[in-house]
């Protein structure tokens, strides 16, 4: 078995959508958390800071040109 951590990051423009799939993901032993985006422009600070491995991302959200 492979003890390998997935990093993940959130991005969508509903707060609650976002903190429920977080939570979701927290179950997963393997999942790591890495943060979260509101809008376009976090999500390329996440990104760069972060470098998940995954990024859930809603494809409309402001500042997302």
């Amino acid at each position: 078995m492979n003890n390998t951590t997935i990093k993940v990051g959130v991005a969508d423009d509903h707060a609650l959508f976002r903190k429920g799939m977080l939570a979701i993901l927290r179950l997963f032993p393997v999942v790591e958390t890495v943060g979260e985006a509101h809008d376009g422009i976090s999500v390329m600070q996440l990104v760069a800071a972060q470098q998940p491995d995954v990024l859930l991302l809603d494809l409309v959200m402001p500042n997302s040109t």
